[in-house]
């Protein structure tokens, strides 16, 4: 057995890379305007379209291309032609408005803050499919809850991908936070064990667990997850009391799935949405919040630290939307 170890440090008035880490000046519209729908709707009201069947339409059509999905696409499309045929709305500029105030409305019961209260250690479990940025997210949340003056402790329990547990002990080194790792492919769960342990011993106030990366079609890699659940209660009956599926937001409706999956498996508690600059579409967002109601604690839109960032609907919307309102001159 291998255990890896961070030293122990205090916490210092600042994290030592904080200044690196600080949040960017640049606002959500900025963070956000080049997914694919804030492109595609930007377009759309841009050339001051009539108030009519084709605006909705091409909205509509906005919409499905940004990974709204079906059933919400739908719901706010029938809405808006609702409204429109009551001459509601005196010009394109108030369905806008419209638009905006109904994504608002999809997204704030999802927008729910991770409260680290009523357990110590409190224990995230960290799962998601391959590639969906899942150990980055856990360096940056260790960040986040440093600069809060709360100590973590990181257990590498994904001992299957190759450089995934050097990959996590550079973040604990990089942040000054201790890592609980054992020999490549060592039992994910003995690990993630032995971590809670070290944590409660330490007296630490936050315990991540990594898990290895798995498509939601990998039945025994799935069963792997329930198994350290399992082993995790031996050791604290209610723990963990957070699970955090990590998504990339660039794939699309398949998150669906991938979700549905996970939670069935692992009791998926709350979301990580990742890589939502670039070349995501961006509205995958409004179909897990429609499909599942799970709490979206936080998105990534960025490299950086601070490019992780706890949800805010209203924000989020404004990010996406182009900024035109009704009355607008």
């Amino acid at each position: 057995m291998i255990k890896l170890f961070r030293k122990q440090v205090p916490v210092p008035d600042a994290v030592p890379d904080a200044q690196q880490d600080a949040p960017p000046a640049r606002g959500w519209r900025e963070r956000l305007g080049g997914s694919a729908l804030a492109r595609s709707l930007s377009g759309l009201f841009s050339r001051n379209p009539r108030l009519d069947e084709e605006l909705l339409d091409e909205l509509e059509t906005a919409l499905l291309g940004g990974d709204v999905g079906v059933a919400a696409t739908a719901t706010l499309i029938d809405d808006l032609r609702r409204r429109m045929r009551t001459r509601e709305f005196a010009d394109a500029g108030a369905l806008l408005a419209a638009l905006r105030t109904d994504l608002q409305a999809l997204l704030a019961p999802v927008a729910r803050p991770l409260r680290i209260e009523g357990a110590h250690p409190f224990v995230l479990l960290m799962v998601g499919v391959n590639g969906a940025g899942k150990t980055t997210a856990i360096g940056k949340l260790a960040l986040r809850f440093r600069t809060q003056g709360l100590s973590v402790m990181l257990a590498a329990g994904d001992t299957f991908r190759a450089a995934a547990i050097e990959q996590l002990c550079t973040w604990g080194e990089r942040h000054q936070v201790p890592v609980l790792a054992q020999a490549r492919g060592a039992d994910s769960a003995s690990v993630i064990f032995d971590a809670l342990q070290a944590a409660q011993a330490r007296g630490s106030d936050i315990l991540i667990a990594d898990t290895a990366g798995r498509l939601h079609t990998q039945g025994g890699l799935m069963d792997e997850l329930a198994k350290v659940r399992r082993v995790l209660a031996k050791r604290d009956p209610s723990a963990p009391h957070e699970v955090l599926m990590v998504i990339d937001g660039t794939t699309g409706q398949n998150a669906i799935n991938q979700v549905r999956q996970f939670r069935d498996s692992a009791g998926v508690t709350g979301l990580v949405v990742t890589k939502l600059d670039g070349s995501a579409k961006g509205g995958v967002v409004f179909a897990l919040a429609r499909e599942f109601g799970l709490p979206i604690r936080y998105i990534g839109t960025g490299e950086r630290g601070a490019d992780l960032s706890e949800f805010d609907a209203a924000a989020f919307v404004d990010g996406l939307l182009p900024d035109r309102r009704a009355g607008d001159d």
